[in-house]
């Protein structure tokens, strides 16, 4: 079984801050709602030229930016931002994609480009493979497979064992034991048995702390 959980299952934020700017109060409100839903800290502005004091005075994790606003455009406005903080990811979000404008947003080093209106699943999806690929969402079965990978690993090389040699006092695969290891398949209570039997350890070992 995948150790890896679906989109939206039973994941963990760790007090993830999202800022959604908009020209339109409806747009912000209704982002805001269902962001929320999820756990994010969210704030919303419909004024773009007040965002460089926001992100200065406050940290944010990922911006949702509306490309087209009145008072200053999105990608003007993602200049502003990659000089104010060059690592926050930035979600494009608007009902006029182009391809000119997809070009200059890639080059400011977006996350995504959403259009509106946007699918909730496909933002919620988007926001979470973002916080991904930077380590800001946890699962806690994931967790839990890495903590059992690592310390198996440890047991093994604390006794100068080899995967082959595992594998031998285990009667499980070296392919198999690989991926426990690295938390990339799940052991079966089975296998746990027999693992902490091989490595002369108590099955509660394996797990450790998580």
């Amino acid at each position: 079984m995948s150790a890896r959980a679906k989109v939206g299952e039973n994941v963990a934020t760790r007090n993830i801050r999202i800022l959604v700017v908009d020209d339109e109060q409806d747009i912000c409100d209704y982002m805001s709602l269902v962001l929320s839903q999820n756990g994010y800290e969210v704030t919303t502005l419909t004024d773009p030229t007040h965002v460089g004091e926001v992100l200065r005075k406050h940290q944010y994790h990922i911006v949702i930016l509306d490309l087209m606003m009145p008072r200053l455009d999105g990608l003007t406005l993602l200049e502003q931002i990659r000089r104010i903080d060059d690592d926050i990811a930035v979600v494009i979000f608007t009902g006029n994609p182009s391809i000119d404008s997809v070009i200059k947003a890639l080059r400011g080093r977006v996350s995504d480009y959403i259009r509106k209106p946007c699918d909730v699943d496909e933002l919620n999806e988007t926001i979470e493979q973002i916080l991904r690929n930077k380590g800001l969402l946890t699962n806690p079965e994931e967790e839990l497979h890495k903590t059992i990978g690592r310390n198996i690993r440890k047991f093994r090389k604390d006794q100068g064992l080899t995967l082959k040699q595992l594998s031998r006092r285990t009667g499980l695969s070296v392919s198999l034991l690989s991926q426990i290891e690295r938390a990339e398949s799940s052991a079966s209570v089975s296998s746990l048995y027999k693992l902490s039997a091989a490595l002369d350890v108590r099955l509660t070992e394996l797990f450790g702390r998580f």
